[in-house]
């Protein structure tokens, strides 16, 4: 192989035969316990979904466009678009400190049995629908069929979500069960659709297994020892009154398990990936040697995914934060308080699974890799497994290889050279 002219990708490893049958019976193993799981919790009822009226008795929900908004009163004139209420009425204050309503404005409103509109929320229809397919467009340009398969995927799992889940939840059943059901059986969905059943999918979803059974351990103790929720949300407590078998704790434990799984799952496909070329560019490495260079790439996904969880909590809960700062209160008590506790264990939680999850998917993946791999053509993307000229140095780097500093500092030199 030239310095200058460097092949990395000739072929992809891919697994042995008696390795995708082992890969294949773990797989089949998990698939048997969420299916034993979710029978045991299965729902008795889906009546429980859209059972409980929104509106008072006797109110009817109606679509509205502000015509006129006098700052003074709070009051709006607006023209009811919605059949049977045709016509301009004048609706109540929103009631919202800060937000004013202007000409043209699309709301949603309800209309008592005496007449009065109320206000109930704005119409933002449109710029989602907008921001949904700009979404769906540029992932199909950018992923095309693995993004059409991500999107059908992601379907597929809030369809669990919705009618496992949540009726689930509502019949009784163990929050930590339904959690790792929910989990497992999404996570399958997902990555088998948005990726294909290969040796590398599987040694990403066994790894994202590992870790969410690490969660749902750790998750268990921690939601019990902090008592987690000490105050719940509204909603929370809405549910508690609504359903009274619901526990709150367990309610916290499994949302952590489903949480934590598109993040844990986005480390453990990245690692597969780069085992496998890793492999695929030197087939000479052992596992040894390919665990640890895996593990190099680990740890920067590592760092780079905790802060990632941080911020985005910072971000999410960003009100809450500058109400809780503006209290003379010791830093150490705030952030042990109801309001932030909780999110404070789900992140760590979620943090020490992924940390757990990287190793263990770089090892299953260098087995197959350096033991039971064999350098064949990977049919899909195999016009793309001729890798691009190199510059001497990073194919050096690539290959492992020592790089000559004094070259490096003399590229015309180099040149001339060669």
């Amino acid at each position: 192989m030239g310095a200058g002219h460097s092949h990395l990708a000739e072929a992809r490893p891919r697994a042995s035969v008696g390795t995708s049958r082992l890969l294949w019976a773990l797989v089949v193993g998990v698939l048997a316990a969420v299916a034993v799981g979710a029978a045991v919790t299965w729902p008795s009822t889906w009546d429980v979904l859209g059972s409980e009226p929104f509106l008072y008795e006797g109110a009817e929900r109606v679509e509205a466009e502000i015509v006129s908004y006098d700052e003074a009163s709070g009051e709006s004139q607006v023209s009811i678009l919605t059949e049977g209420y045709e016509g301009e009425s004048t609706m109540q204050p929103i009631g919202i400190p800060g937000v004013e309503l202007d000409p043209g404005d699309r709301v949603h409103a309800i209309v008592l049995e005496d007449g009065q509109v109320i206000f109930t929320d704005f119409d933002r229809t449109s710029p989602i629908l907008i921001l949904l397919i700009a979404y769906v467009a540029l992932v199909l340009a950018v992923a095309w069929w693995r993004g059409l398969g991500a999107l059908v995927g992601l379907l597929a799992a809030f369809g669990i979500v919705v009618f496992y889940t949540v009726p689930a939840l509502f019949d009784g059943a163990s929050p930590p069960i339904v959690g790792l059901a929910t989990a497992a059986g999404a996570l399958f969905v997902l990555l088998y659709v948005a990726h294909g059943p290969n040796a590398r999918t599987t040694t990403a979803y066994l790894g994202t297994i590992a870790g969410l059974v690490v969660t749902a351990v750790l998750g268990t103790w921690a939601v019990t020892a902090a008592r987690i929720p000490g105050v719940p949300s509204e909603a929370e407590v809405n549910l508690a009154y609504f359903e009274g078998q619901l526990s709150l704790q367990g309610l916290a434990l499994c949302g952590l398990m489903i949480a934590g799984l598109g993040v844990l799952n986005d480390v453990t496909i990245t690692q597969a990936s780069a085992v496998w070329e890793l492999g695929a560019a030197r087939p000479d490495l052992g596992p040894w040697q390919l665990f640890a260079r895996g593990m190099r790439i680990g740890r920067d996904h590592i760092a780079s995914t905790v802060y990632t969880i941080a911020f985005a909590y910072v971000g999410a809960s960003l009100p809450l934060i500058m109400l809780i700062a503006v209290y003379d209160n010791p830093l150490s008590t705030a952030l042990t308080s109801s309001e932030i506790a909780g999110e404070v264990v789900r992140t760590l939680v979620g943090s020490i699974g992924l940390v757990l999850a990287v190793p263990l998917t770089t090892a299953v993946g260098a087995l197959i890799v350096g033991i039971g791999g064999e350098a064949v053509d990977d049919a899909e993307g195999a016009e793309d497994d001729e890798g691009p000229d190199l510059p001497p140095e990073i194919a050096r780097i690539a290959a492992d290889e020592p790089v000559d500093e004094a070259a490096a500092d003399d590229p015309e030199g180099d040149a001339d050279a060669r």
